[in-house]
């Protein structure tokens, strides 16, 4: 929901007012008596009004131990404090002796950090509200609110429940928004009084100090907002010179703009019971009276008990409201991940059906931005704005989620395009890569309905500042709330963080099967290496065989073969050698991977002629080879051994596939200058 828009001097007096240290007002409401107590339980300081309810001075009373005032029962009962924790609270009947006869108290005595407070208000009765009394009080109320399923229906009859038992003139439930203003959502009132249901507060009506005592302290009662306050005697504690902490307080006094706030609504008399959903505060059951009045500390023990199993009972309520939406968005998401896993093209998985990825969060529009690829899908701005927007984000935004439902006011180029990107949920999947999905919602114009201007709470002083006054009138005032989209959900944002995770997931796993397959080839690689190892180092021998025998029978027996027989001797003496030089070159090819070429000097013009000898020796029956070399070829550097392959396999191919009538094979070179003015000419 929107916020009134302040000036820096009016966020600084807001902010100042949100200090206030409330929780040490250094005085209670009059309605009851203080004791501030040391470990010893000696008492430290005292309300000032112990002559009006016990007919004995403050001072008299300071220094003095707690049995002065209660019998030993009692005194073990507020002893027991001393081993809670903070804040946790015995309360029970005592009786005490005064001038004025004896006058029952309801006791409640709790711990803080620096002392034991004990709490002493007036009662008429002098029993204990037994608990058979107490469920027969509230389980007729629980019980329908329990049969409820529908949330508004379950909250007016929250309000309703609760004005029959305190009988206020108004009773609210107040709940409270992302940015802490509120509206009220139930309503049960006076007929002659006017409606409050549906208006909306801002967030300074109660300020932050406030609603964290809210959070604490489960229940706030103000019987009497006239009253005036009864200091605290002495003012400080004496054991640590600091004003009391009264958090945990029944009778914290209130304070005055809080009293004057309420007064220009005509309330008198003030019930606040709070509402906790997830240990947050989630709203407040607000009631009001046109006039004081006082309620038992029975009854609103009854209240706070009521507001418990309301706080526990909506979180089932909200679910059933909110669980057909939820339950879509799983299903939607499961499906979705999937998909991507098992995707070869990452792109394609996300948008593709296009409406999957905008379903996932309810947006209109979405980019997929992979570095410097960005897809659109849906309604968006232009592929210039969403890397503009990028930009931005990258130096403005450090979270790798991002939302916002007014995006114009946190990036002003985007009133631009507020018709499709008025909201935004960015997510970002690495920090490494520029890898991010942008989801976009358009503007939606909406009225809110205010009780009274919250812009009137503001006082300009003449020196220029501002001071936080309450507003003089709650008549609903309308405001046309612009550049917003509809707020994004808590479980549209957790339907993101899953994708990403998911994401996240699939890259990994996706990295592992990788790993596994280089291992694999890895493997195999040195499985081919050995066996290319073995098998040319175990051809070897055969081969040397036939050479040494062919040389035998050139050498010894040439006497008794013809010319033919010596010219295919020579040629099977040639191929031998030939044969060799292949299988040196096997092995090498099957050591490339672990060892470094062997670079040498080399005249290419003798390789050349080599290879053209055994070319020619084992193609004899194919007729004539014509091979021509118009130049001499130069020296260069290279491995002699692998370049001899590629002259055998370039000849071979050459007139493997040549289909002329006359084959011939041109071998030449170019100089670096002579290949440069090739490509100058096109060639």
């Amino acid at each position: 929901m929107s916020q009134p828009q302040y000036t820096t001097a009016q966020a600084t007096a807001l902010t100042n007012h949100d200090r206030k240290p409330i929780h040490i007002p250094g005085s209670i409401q009059p309605h009851g008596i203080l004791v501030a107590l040391s470990t010893q339980l000696e008492i430290l300081q005292v309300s000032n009004n112990t002559q009006v309810y016990l007919c004995k001075a403050p001072e008299d009373l300071l220094g003095l131990p707690l049995s002065y005032l209660l019998e030993p029962q009692p005194v073990e009962i507020v002893k027991q404090c001393l081993v809670k924790k903070v804040g946790s609270a015995n309360a029970f009947k005592v009786l005490i002796n005064t001038l004025y006869g004896e006058i029952y108290f309801d006791a409640i005595a709790h711990r803080t950090e620096e002392a034991v407070i004990l709490e002493l208000e007036p009662t008429d009765s002098e029993f204990e509200v037994s608990f058979l009394n107490f469920h027969s009080f509230a389980s007729e109320a629980i019980a329908k609110m329990q049969r409820t399923s529908n949330l508004g229906e379950f909250l007016h009859l929250v309000a309703q429940e609760v004005q029959k038992i305190i009988g206020f003139d108004r009773v609210m439930v107040y709940q409270f928004d992302e940015s802490q203003a509120g509206s009220v959502v139930a309503e049960v009132k006076r007929e002659d009084l006017s409606p409050y249901l549906g208006l909306h507060y801002p967030a300074t009506d109660i300020p932050a100090q406030a609603r964290e005592l809210y959070t604490r302290c489960f229940l706030r009662f103000l019987p009497d907002l006239t009253a005036e306050p009864v200091k605290l005697v002495p003012t400080e504690n004496p054991t640590t010179h600091q004003h009391l902490d009264l958090s945990y307080c029944l009778l914290r006094s209130f304070d005055w703009c809080c009293a004057e706030y309420h007064q220009n609504m005509g309330v008198k008399a003030l019930l606040v019971i709070s509402i906790i959903q997830e240990q947050k505060l989630w709203g407040l059951i607000s009631c009001h009276h046109q006039t004081p009045k006082y309620i038992s500390y029975e009854v609103r023990k009854m209240c706070e008990f009521l507001g418990q199993i309301v706080s526990s009972e909506l979180a089932h309520k909200i679910s059933n409201s909110e669980w057909d939406y939820k339950v879509k968005l799983k299903s939607l998401q499961s499906e979705f991940l999937e998909s991507i896993s098992q995707a070869d093209n990452f792109i394609d998985a996300l948008i593709k059906p296009e409406i999957r990825l905008l379903d996932l969060v309810s947006a209109s529009g979405a980019a997929v931005c992979l570095d410097n690829e960005i897809t659109l899908v849906g309604t968006t701005p232009n592929i210039h704005e969403v890397q503009a927007l990028i930009e931005w984000t990258d130096t403005q935004v450090s979270d790798n989620l991002f939302s916002t439902d007014s995006l114009p006011k946190v990036y002003q180029k985007a009133l631009i395009f507020k018709d499709t990107a008025s909201g935004l949920l960015l997510l970002r999947i690495s920090k490494i890569r520029r890898y991010y999905i942008l989801w976009f919602r358009p503007e939606v114009i909406q009225t809110v309905h205010w009780a009274g201007n919250p812009q009137e709470s503001m006082q300009a002083q003449p020196d220029g500042s501002y001071t936080l006054s309450p507003r003089k009138s709650f008549e609903q005032w309308q405001e046309t709330v612009r550049l917003t989209s509809l707020p994004w959900k808590a479980c549209e944002l957790d339907s993101a963080i899953a994708l990403n995770n998911a994401i996240v997931g699939i890259v990994l796993s996706k990295a592992d099967e990788l790993a596994k397959i280089n291992l694999e080839l890895e493997r195999s690689n040195q499985e081919l290496a050995s066996f290319a190892y073995a098998a040319s180092h175990d051809l070897k021998e055969p081969l040397r065989g036939i050479y040494n025998f062919s040389t035998v029978l050139l050498e010894d027996y040439a006497q008794v073969l013809d010319d033919d027989g010596i010219e295919c001797l020579q040629t099977v003496v040639s191929l031998s050698v030939r044969m060799e030089t292949l299988i040196n070159a096997l092995l090498r090819l099957s050591q490339l991977g672990q060892a470094q070429l062997r670079l040498q000097a080399t005249d290419l013009n003798e390789l050349l002629n080599q290879v053209i000898d055994i070319f020619r020796a084992s193609r004899q029956d194919s007729g004539l080879v014509d091979i021509r070399i118009p130049r001499p070829l130069p020296t260069v550097l290279c491995d002699r051994v692998l370049v001899n392959e590629v002259f055998s396999n370039l000849l071979g191919n050459a007139f493997k596939y040549n289909d002329k009538a006359e084959q011939w094979v041109e071998i030449g070179y170019f100089s670096q200058e002579e290949a440069g003015e090739q490509r100058g000419r096109g060639a």
